[in-house]
């Protein structure tokens, strides 16, 4: 059954049906607007059933406690350090964990950006829950929208959290993208970037890894949108442009610490890169 009644500590703010309106009809925050936010400590007996969905997309963040979510026909455990993201018109219920309740910040947005970041998230009708990796700083964001509109809902304040949802998504658009610690990709992304002066060879890397040379490459092109070279060549190139900017070494100089001791090489894949000589872009003004 669903609770009526609040939790202890809760924290929750619907804004007014017609300042939602009025903000989706102005500019920057027709792209999204946040329509209610909280946080619900312990929240014993809390449930929601919409066969339908909601006319918002939903995004609760579990932090402690358990709970459940149906969608789809299947029923899905959702503990701590979980996201539930329910796109609009998504049938749907969840609730908290008789034994262990859950502890959960949440939001509803709606926009005409929302459907996009919710794709850039990697969540789909048959997936919607993400395991979190940057818990704090997600949460640190509902903290941040839930605090805002509690104060008010002035355009203003609805402009801010318009900037916080595309900070949390993004987040955890990011958040899905970035290996997790041990796993083959996260060993190889770390071996090349403490190995930015040397050469590495794909086929060694992948077996160092214990994957196929095949497999990396994909893992690679997935979050990287490149292969394993490409990355280990731009990383070489952010160095670069780091000694570029903050010493005044020989280009040549600065070509070999990047493992590409020919500096007519060096030059050609800086430019390639940048579409400016490693001179002429020292010379650009910056900042």
């Amino acid at each position: 059954m669903e609770r009526g009644d609040g939790f202890e500590r809760e924290r929750l703010t619907v804004v007014p049906r017609p300042r939602v309106d009025a903000a989706l009809a102005r500019p920057v925050t027709r792209r999204a607007v946040v329509t209610d936010a909280g946080c619900f400590p312990r929240a014993r007996s809390h449930a929601r059933y919409r066969p339908d969905g909601a006319a918002e997309t939903i995004v609760i963040v579990c932090v402690a406690g358990e709970g459940w979510l149906d969608a789809a026909g299947e029923r899905q455990r959702v503990g701590p350090s979980t996201a539930i993201v329910i796109p609009s018109g998504v049938g749907h219920s969840y609730g908290a964990s008789e034994s262990d309740p859950w502890t959960i910040w949440w939001c509803h947005v709606r926009g005409t950006d929302i459907p996009e970041l919710v794709g850039a998230a990697g969540i789909r009708h048959d997936r919607l829950t993400l395991s979190l990796r940057a818990l704090d700083r997600i949460t640190a964001l509902l903290d941040e929208i839930s605090t805002s509109l509690a104060r008010d809902s002035t355009p203003a304040t609805l402009l801010a959290t318009s900037g916080m949802v595309w900070r949390l998504f993004t987040q955890l658009a990011v958040d899905r993208l970035l290996p997790e610690e041990g796993t083959p990709l996260q060993r190889a992304l770390r071996y090349l970037e403490q190995r930015v002066d040397g050469r590495v060879q794909v086929a060694e890397l992948a077996a160092m890894v214990g994957v196929s040379p095949s497999h990396l490459t994909a893992l690679f092109r997935e979050a990287t949108g490149g292969g394993v070279l490409a990355h280990h060549i731009a990383l070489k190139m952010a160095h670069a442009r780091s000694l570029l900017d903050g010493t005044t070494l020989a280009v040549g100089e600065i070509g070999r610490r990047v493992g590409m001791p020919d500096p007519f090489y060096f030059s050609r894949q800086f430019t390639r890169v940048h579409g400016l000589s490693p001179t002429a872009y020292r010379a650009t003004r910056k900042g």
